[in-house]
């Protein structure tokens, strides 16, 4: 017996990791659905696998609510949230929104996405999957400067944005494991894309230089991603927990203040609700 499509939710899918995820669960039987900010590219790689797709761009939170709002009422199950979207930025700079730009793409947004679909997610038991990454070890958490307006850097900005995706895992996992929820956080390595091409980041010009040939191909970078995906919780991996090539993974020590990701989950709360 054939076993039911899974409804597969990719953010950030229209390139890099994201899209060799879709191609791959899609190949495999899976209803994919993919979310990106180019409608070009986002198109284009629905229309390749055969997938539906929507469009939102996360330095805008009025886009997340209408995602979350029209993934809600399509798709009364969603058995996986993949929150692949992110990346890293340059200067300082502050969304519609009011919030510093690299926090809120990389955590603010999937923050508000999946607490919205959260009816949905617990109703159908679902994995919430996080990309964060080794940078997060750059990063500083305060929850009194989330915005970043003391002592901005590029990649510490990028690097906090991460370690919120770790802590946010492990919240999760502590809020919504009872109720069904199975949850993980993953590094994919350092990988060959378009990571950082539309920033003013100077990381970006890493990725078309020579040490390009050194990275990872998205293929590979997708591997811990898809092994989260296909296994299971309790089984093949631990929920809640931060995972780099299919194993445990040490990350900065702010990630295991359980105190912390309490203090970050009630103060995105207020954030995205200020937005609304």
């Amino acid at each position: 017996m054939t076993p039911t499509p899974r409804t597969i939710v990719i953010t950030g899918a229209s390139d890099g990791i994201g899209a060799a995820a879709a191609r791959t669960l899609a190949k495999a039987g899976e209803r994919v659905v993919v979310v990106g900010r180019s409608a070009e590219k986002t198109r284009a790689l629905a229309a390749e696998i055969g997938a539906d797709h929507h469009l939102a761009d996360f330095a805008d939170l009025a886009q997340v609510r209408a995602l979350a709002d029209t993934l809600r009422s399509t798709y009364p199950q969603i058995d996986v949230l993949a929150n692949n979207a992110g990346g890293m930025m340059g200067k300082r700079t502050l969304t519609v929104d009011g919030n510093e730009l690299t926090f809120q793409v990389n955590h603010l947004a999937p923050f508000l996405l999946t607490t919205a679909l959260m009816d949905t997610l617990t109703a159908s038991k679902a994995k919430i999957i996080n990309t964060a990454s080794a940078a997060n070890f750059s990063g500083k958490l305060d929850l009194f400067d989330l915005n970043a307006e003391h002592g901005y850097r590029t990649f510490r900005a990028y690097g906090t944005g991460k370690l919120a995706n770790i802590l946010f895992t492990s919240e999760l996992h502590r809020r919504y494991h009872g109720q069904g929820i199975t949850t993980a956080a993953f590094h994919p390595g350092v990988v060959r894309t378009n990571f950082a091409a539309d920033s003013s980041s100077p990381f970006r010009h890493a990725y078309k230089s020579v040490a390009n040939r050194f990275m990872l191909s998205p293929d590979q970078g997708a591997d811990t991603m898809l092994w989260l995906i296909n296994g299971t919780a309790g089984t093949d991996w631990i929920s809640g927990a931060y995972y780099a090539k299919r194993a445990l993974a040490k990350a900065n020590r702010q990630a295991y203040d359980a105190e912390l990701a309490r203090g970050l989950w009630e103060k995105s709360e207020e954030l995205v609700k200020a937005s609304a």
